[in-house]
């Protein structure tokens, strides 16, 4: 008479254990992307709320400076049609400014303003507090592992 143990599983038996995490990682993708849309449609509908999206180009001006919208779309990794409709958003609110580009008047440079420096700060500042509290007891580990996978989706997004 054998014991089997985890280590021991059958080939087929791995397989399919693999196949059900890899659905369950798939279910929590669609989740997470369900609660992006939610987010997307506050952004719409309440004064002062931020999608995703937007936070992304607040942070990466605060980080960068004024840019070209070109570079801003690379590094929002996003389009320029799609990056330039974030600008106006933002620009209609007060948090960014478009001007021309001295070194190349064809292009548009995107600068922070103080206001949407102060928004982007606030935000970062609820998003550590969400954060911490919403991962109380997850060791850095998991996270770094979380973030590794969520990474890994990005890529499996960009095949869809």
């Amino acid at each position: 008479m054998s014991t089997k143990t985890q280590g021991d599983a059958l080939p087929s038996e791995a397989g399919e254990a693999r196949l059900q995490a890899l659905a369950r990682l798939s279910r929590a993708a669609y989740s997470l992307s369900a609660a992006d849309a939610r987010l997307r449609g506050r952004a719409t509908r309440q004064a002062g709320a931020l999608s995703l999206s937007h936070a992304r180009v607040l942070r990466i001006l605060a980080e960068e400076g004024a840019l070209p919208v070109a570079r801003l779309a690379e590094l929002t990794e996003t389009t320029g049609a799609g990056v330039t409709q974030l600008v106006n958003g933002l620009s209609e609110q007060g948090y960014v400014e478009k001007e021309k580009s001295p070194a190349d008047k064809r292009s548009v440079l995107v600068r922070l303003t103080e206001l949407g420096l102060a928004r982007h700060r606030e935000r970062e500042r609820v998003l550590a507090e969400v954060l911490q509290r919403a991962l109380t007891g997850i060791d850095d580990r998991t996270l770094d592992a979380a973030a590794e996978v969520l990474r890994a989706l990005g890529g499996v997004y960009d095949q869809l």
